[in-house]
């Protein structure tokens, strides 16, 4: 399945739409009269609603999705998209340094480049996450060095602990788009990530959360990113230094994944801090961040002045 968080002019309640050849259409109207209960409003109380409940869901969608005439449903043009989780519970975990080719075009002149031996987490706060065709908001108090990470975001559905590599990807509700937005100026000023990945706005998502079912194997798919209709950006998630199985093992250590929980499987080369001189985003810059198989963010960068 193929689910989103949107809106309508005459309704602006973000609510659950599942995408399909005829629009997106609210799954609570969708399923209306049939058996299915009572049908969670937002794709977070769906993933906690566990995998017989998602199951369900689809089934009952895939049933209204077929009849004829078809239901009626939104065109894709005419609603306001938000973020699939528009809030969620905690912070974003990241990985840095998860492409080798990363790895290279961040190590200092004249330095070995060295992958990592384990994963590098981080995370972004949860007031990040933004809109697939939303704005990303900046001011000169905060940064004046924005950069850009094309990453794919895993979604995680059955929670657990101390996973095993080869059951992991079994815990995976779905993938989403994810632009792990970064200030380099503070990232490097207070010597960690947190605060430098962590403005507001600075984590666009979506535009989809396409299940794990119907997406397949997370290491075969493209992902690009293009600044201005430049291409920045273009490698395949088989790069991963830590593919999403292992990162789901080591992540899951001794600490408790929960439904709901966003990772941002890090990000590929060609960022502007690693190119020569660094090429930082602009006010008026849009920036298009997509994977194959799931779709594709547009953000335009516009500067704020400060209140």
């Amino acid at each position: 399945m193929r689910y989103a968080t949107f809106s309508t002019a005459d309704d602006p309640t973000p609510r659950l739409g599942v995408v399909h050849t005829g629009g997106i259409a609210d799954v609570s109207k969708l399923l209306a009269g049939t058996s299915s209960g009572t049908v969670p409003p937002r794709l977070l109380e769906l993933i906690q609603s566990g995998p017989d409940a998602w199951r369900r869901t689809a089934d009952l969608l895939m049933t209204a999705l077929s009849q004829k005439p078809a239901p009626s449903a939104n065109l894709l043009g005419d609603v306001r998209w938000h973020a699939p989780i528009p809030r969620p519970l905690k912070n974003i975990v990241c990985l840095g340094l998860n492409y080798l080719s990363h790895v290279v075009e961040t190590t200092p002149g004249g330095e070995q480049p060295k992958a990592p031996d384990a994963p590098i987490f981080f995370t972004k706060a949860p007031t990040t996450v933004n809109g697939p065709y939303d704005a990303i908001r900046w001011d000169r108090s905060s940064t004046s060095q924005i950069d850009y990470e094309a990453e794919l975001g895993v979604i995680v559905g059955v929670g657990g602990k101390n996973l095993p590599r080869a059951r992991s990807l079994n815990h995976v509700f779905g993938y989403t788009v994810i632009n792990d937005v970064s200030a380099r100026d503070l990232q490097f000023q207070h010597k960690q990530w947190f605060k430098g990945k962590s403005l507001d706005g600075f984590c666009p998502m979506g535009p989809l959360v396409v299940t794990s079912d119907e997406f397949g194997n997370p290491q075969k798919k493209r992902i690009v990113l293009r600044v201005n209709g430049e291409t920045r950006q273009d490698a395949t998630t088989a790069d991963m230094i830590f593919s999403v199985d292992v990162i789901l093992e080591f992540l899951s250590r001794g600490m408790t994944l929960e439904a709901g929980d966003i990772i941002a499987t890090g990000t590929p080369e060609g960022v502007g801090l690693g190119r020569i001189p660094p090429a930082y985003l602009s006010d008026g810059d849009v920036v298009e961040t997509e994977i194959e198989g799931i779709g594709l963010l547009r953000n335009r960068i516009v500067l704020e002045t400060s209140s």
